[in-house]
């Protein structure tokens, strides 16, 4: 039997989840719909697995999975449930480099649909073992081959546009946004290309560039 805590912001699915768990013989000591108390009922309870949604209150944007990495981070070992209603690799590879120890997964909330496999992906989970979306895994794949993979939409059409020579002010007019919004996407494009600190602004721009014709 795992101890099992379970965090959801939907009641109905949440609770839906507790009935499935507790049917295949665990038991959910705690059941919250706030990433902000999910860490409390940790604390409370020691449970053998965290089952988290990724989208929490209050902005429903990521707060359920930074929540779980930083119990990863004060519990090395604790191992973490990740659930997601897209595919969302970005997600699975903050939640996959937050620590080297104990068991983490990262699945579709599709996938509840089909208990067996969820269930024995939990216990998996619990066991210290990895669970990862296929889909995930042959996107987190792509990314690593293609180092664009890392940029966000927005970044990328900045790159495109860099590459046709604009400066960043006409850039921003193109986007119609400002010049310190378009030097905030640059700076980004830089530290996701790996291209070092020390070199001037120029050769960092001209690599960038180099980079988005390669790719």
């Amino acid at each position: 039997m795992l101890r099992i805590v379970l965090a959801d912001d939907a009641v109905l699915p949440r609770e839906g989840l507790v009935a499935l768990l507790e049917a295949f013989g665990h038991r959910v000591v705690a059941s919250v719909g706030e990433a902000a108390t999910l860490a409390a009922a940790v604390a409370d309870h020691q449970p053998d697995v965290v089952i988290t949604d990724v989208r929490m209150p209050p902005t429903f944007t990521d707060e359920g999975l930074r929540a779980a990495v930083a119990l990863r981070a004060e519990r090395p070992g604790l191992p973490v449930l990740v659930l997601s209603q897209y595919v969302a690799p970005a997600y699975a590879a903050k939640l996959l480099e937050s620590t080297d120890a104990g068991g983490v997964g990262y699945l579709l909330k599709d996938r509840v649909l089909d208990i067996g496999d969820f269930v024995e992906g939990v216990e998996r989970v619990a066991g210290g073992g990895c669970v990862i979306e296929p889909e995930v895994v042959r996107q987190l794949i792509t990314r690593r081959n293609d180092p664009l993979g890392r940029l966000t939409p927005r970044e990328r059409e900045v790159l495109s546009l860099m590459a046709e020579g604009r400066s960043n002010a006409a850039i921003a007019k193109q986007l119609t946004v400002s010049e310190k919004v378009i030097g905030k996407h640059i700076n980004a494009i830089f530290t996701k290309l790996d291209l070092p600190a020390d070199s001037t602004e120029d050769h960092r721009r001209v690599r960038a560039v180099l980079a988005y014709f390669h790719a």
